[in-house]
């Protein structure tokens, strides 16, 4: 199996890296982990990674700037390779995010990626490890999991207006904020997975 990592200038790739390969041995599952900026080597993948850090704006205009990257993404998902979107990779799932200006996203979700509302008791961003809230078994990707373990967050923007069954699991940060959301083979954290 054949992972791409999409390097676009914006995420945690080496991690993001070296954690699919470890998930992949210890799951017993021969995989070819490669980040890259090619899209041929993106639609040549059997699965997609979106890794992503910074504002949502700045992501988006990375992975355009790329001649035919962001196609490649989308075509490859469209094809129903399964795509996971990390951080602001997900946040790239939504219709559009609203940090600093408006900004259109793959619109695979309904909803804004907007600042988060937090008492003035907690900082902005949220920065550290939050418990995670879901019902189990609910989907396969929480196989393993149990509700209250911890996952690491850094960001001050998340979804917001999402349908309520594409929202896997949740983490509360002054309020209920969306941490997994999941569409057919479309899949992202709020939370670095490669760090939790």
């Amino acid at each position: 199996m054949k992972v791409a990592v999409v390097d676009y200038g914006s995420g945690n790739l080496a991690s993001a890296s070296r954690a699919l390969q470890l998930a992949a041995r210890q799951s017993g599952i021969a995989a070819e982990v490669a980040v890259t900026a090619d899209p041929a080597a993106v639609a040549a993948a059997d699965r997609v990674v979106l890794p992503g850090q910074g504002a949502f704006a700045d992501c988006a205009a990375g992975l355009a700037a790329i001649p035919g990257l962001r196609d490649a993404v989308l075509a490859s998902a469209e094809a129903g390779k399964p795509f996971l979107g990390i951080c602001v990779g997900m946040q790239l799932m939504a219709e559009r995010g609203l940090e600093h200006q408006v900004t259109e996203g793959f619109g695979w979700l309904r909803g804004d990626i907007a600042a988060l509302e937090v008492p003035d008791t907690l900082r902005l961003p949220q920065m550290g490890w939050n418990e995670l809230r879901f019902t189990p078994g609910a989907h396969p990707l929480l196989e393993g999991l149990q509700p209250g373990d911890h996952a690491y967050f850094v960001h001050g923007y998340a979804l917001h207006g999402a349908e309520a069954g594409d929202v896997l699991a949740t983490t509360e940060y002054g309020a209920p904020v969306v941490a997994m959301v999941a569409r057919g083979n479309r899949a992202g954290t709020q939370f670095h997975v490669e760090k939790s």
